[in-house]
Order: C-alpha cells, then sequence, then structure tokens
C-alpha cells in the first residue's frame, strides 16, 4: 500500500487549529469534524505527521468505515479490510473500541468480534491457524458512532503531547499540546517577548521556545510505527532530516517563566534542561503582582490557578484581581489565559476582547484574550 488515509484526533475546541497544522505539511483531502482531522497520505506522511503535530493527540492509520448493525455485519465487513497489507505475520494486534449512540453497545463484545474476524482474514493471507504476537504492536480500535464503524490503528504508541522532556511535572500539568494550542492562539512571532506568570512545571515556555525555533515536538521521543513493514527506515531518516534542517536553533528568544513557588521554578529549569532549552528560557520566582517588563510590547500566555479545590476560592479570587491591576500597567502587552472560572472577567476587571471555549482534560474551560494596543498581533 502507498496511500493511506490518517486520523488526527484532538481535543474539543483545537480542530481548526490541528486542520492547520496538517494543512502545512501540505497534506491533501482534509475534513474535519468534532474531535478529529482525516486526510489522505503516503507512508512519509506517517512519519512527518508524527513528527510535526504539534497540537493533535495521536495520529491513527484508518482502515475502514461502514455501517454495521449486527455482529454479522461487523464480522464479515472487518474481515473484507486489506488488514493482510498492513499486519506482518508475527503482528501483535489488541483491539480497544468504543461505542456512542450505537445498537452494537457492547464495547466488549465489538472488541472480540473484530479480533476474531481479524484473525480470520490474516488465516487466509499467511496460511497458518495460529498467531503468536510477538512483532511488532499494532494497537486497533473499533469506534462506533451511530452505527457507523470505524476501524482504524494507532500509529503514535504513546500520546503526542508526551514529547519526552517532561519526566517531573507538578500535581495538575497542562498537556503540552495544548499548551501549544494555547501559544498558537496567541499568534505569538518568535521575535516578541514571551511571559508566562505561573509556569509550573515550565509547559508553556518549553513549547514556546519549541515553537519559536521550530522544533518539530517528536523528534526527541519514538512511535508505535517504527517497526512496521509499511514503513521503511529510509521514510524515518527522511523525516528526521527534514525536522533536523528547518530547526532554527541560531534563533534569539526572549522568554520568561516565573512562579511564586521556588519548586516550581526548579522544576522548570529541570524540565528546559531535559528538552535541550535551558540557555532560551529564563525562570525565576516572582508572584504576578511584581510583573515589570522592560519591552513596550510583549504577549503574556499563562494557565493561574482555578479555584476548584475547596478552601481556594477566595485566594484564586483576589489573584485573578492582582492579575487585572499587575496587566493594567502594561496595556501595549497582549494577554491570553485559560481558566474554568466563569467569573474570571468580573475579577480581572476588564471584558476580553475574545474568548474560546477549549478543555483542559475534561475541564471546561475558556480562553480570554485580551489584546495589546497595538491590536491582536503585536
Amino acid at each position: 500500500m502507498n496511500k493511506f488515509t490518517l486520523i488526527a484526533t484532538a481535543a474539543m475546541g483545537i480542530e481548526a487549529l490541528v486542520a492547520r497544522e496538517v494543512r502545512n505539511l501540505g497534506f491533501e483531502n482534509i475534513q474535519v469534524e468534532n474531535g478529529k482531522i482525516t486526510y489522505d497520505s503516503d507512508a512519509l506522511g506517517i512519519c512527518r505527521s508524527n513528527m510535526w503535530l504539534r497540537t493533535a493527540d495521536r495520529v491513527k492509520l484508518k482502515i475502514g468505515e461502514f455501517r454495521a448493525t449486527s455482529y454479522e455485519e461487523l464480522f464479515e465487513q472487518t474481515k473484507a479490510l486489506p488488514w493482510g497489507d498492513i499486519l506482518p505475520e508475527d503482528a501483535e494486534f489488541p483491539v480497544i473500541g468504543k461505542s456512542v449512540k450505537s445498537k452494537l453497545y457492547s464495547v466488549p463484545d465489538c472488541q472480540s468480534i473484530v479480533k476474531k474476524a481479524i484473525v480470520e482474514g490474516l488465516k487466509e493471507r499467511y496460511h497458518v491457524t495460529w498467531f503468536k504476537e510477538t512483532g511488532p504492536l499494532f494497537r486497533i480500535e473499533i469506534a462506533l458512532h451511530k452505527d457507523i464503524a470505524t476501524l482504524s490503528i494507532d500509529t503514535s504508541g504513546t500520546g503526542l503531547h508526551k514529547r519526552g522532556y517532561r519526566y517531573l511535572h507538578n500535581t495538575a500539568p497542562l498537556k503540552e499540546t495544548l499548551a501549544a494550542a494555547m501559544i498558537m492562539l496567541a499568534n505569538w512571532k518568535y521575535d516578541q517577548p514571551f511571559v508566562d506568570p505561573f509556569c509550573g512545571s515550565g509547559t508553556i515556555p518549553i513549547e514556546a521556545a519549541m515553537i519559536g525555533q521550530n522544533i518539530a515536538p517528536g523528534f526527541n521521543r519514538n512511535f508505535a510505527c517504527e517497526n512496521w513493514p509499511i514503513i521503511s527506515p529510509e521514510n524515518w531518516r527522511r523525516a528526521e532530516e527534514e525536522a533536523e534542517d528547518l530547526a532554527k536553533y541560531d534563533r534569539k528568544l526572549d522568554i520568561i517563566g516565573s512562579d511564586i513557588d521556588h519548586k516550581m521554578v526548579d522544576l522548570s529549569k529541570n524540565n528546559a534542561a531535559e528538552a535541550g532549552l535551558s540557555e532560551l528560557i529564563e525562570f525565576k520566582q516572582m508572584q504576578v503582582a511584581d510583573f515589570n517588563p522592560s519591552k513596550e510590547h510583549g504577549v503574556v500566555v499563562c494557565n493561574p490557578p482555578y479555584g476548584e479545590r475547596i478552601g481556594e476560592k477566595e485566594k484564586v479570587e483576589q489573584l485573578y484581581r492582582s492579575m487585572g491591576a499587575a496587566f493594567k500597567r502594561f496595556p501595549s502587552w497582549s494577554v491570553y489565559v485559560i481558566t474554568s472560572n466563569e467569573d474570571f472577567e468580573k475579577l480581572y476587571g476588564k471584558k476580553a476582547s475574545k474568548k474560546r471555549k477549549l478543555y483542559n482534560g475534561n475541564i471546561k474551560t475558556d480562553y480570554y484574550q485580551f489584546f495589546g494596543l497595538r491590536g491582536k498581533n503585536n
């Protein structure tokens, strides 16, 4: 097989960002739906998608899609798909599943049927009766939605938010993919000052540095599909060479991450060192009330506490008031804040220029965007 259909999964609210990334990589026939972006690719494109997509959760190889309202339909149509073109004889192929608003609602039964159907198809292909499953991993998913069955194989393995630099983190870390999305939505450019006054484990400043120097987010990690026969070592070599060639390691960046907790500052420094970006980011202990940038224009992107834990509400409300007072002194700076607190604008003391609904894990949040006096791109 030379041509494939890929599915890049995405958190609710950032599908358009993922689609833009897919388009910028040169892929075609792009379709955007809730939580996923489907597009055409070749084998090299599987490597490039995993290497470059900053805001997608994972990349799946779509094998087929059909209507199924009975287990017989599910079995026969699954068996008819070209599994032997993808899976080698020694493939390890566990099946996971989900079902939403479908007649076939028992996920364990669907998984079992799909597994049996694939085995029967592979028996005909390889003329054997038993599969040891000792080879490369192909994690297959059966996803049923309104009686439409989609069968896919995960190419990423560990989720794409796992860049490989954050071995240590705070108790409620922001996913790297969401941090990257927040920065991209802020329209920050590498030659602008960038500040995160609630840096926590350093995710937002580190992602900004990677974006600023155009470092591929998947450059220093492994993927499930690296040992698949359909993807040659040459494809991986080309993808890695492209990532190396396009990186702008000589770009100077002005990025600061601060936190009131010195332990978080130390944690951020350690994670930045793991990412090889220590020289690009300045981390310091500071409270947001002391925000006092030396540059006239810049961008603030942050994920402050939400105040959802018992006993935190009043403390967080005062923090939001302090943020509003601190940033008010620098009206030419653009400020971007994600929080689940519905009273944020009232506490901050200013109505956002724009806001966008995003999900931080399972928490429904708003991304408040306060454009500086020069406009949203200052």
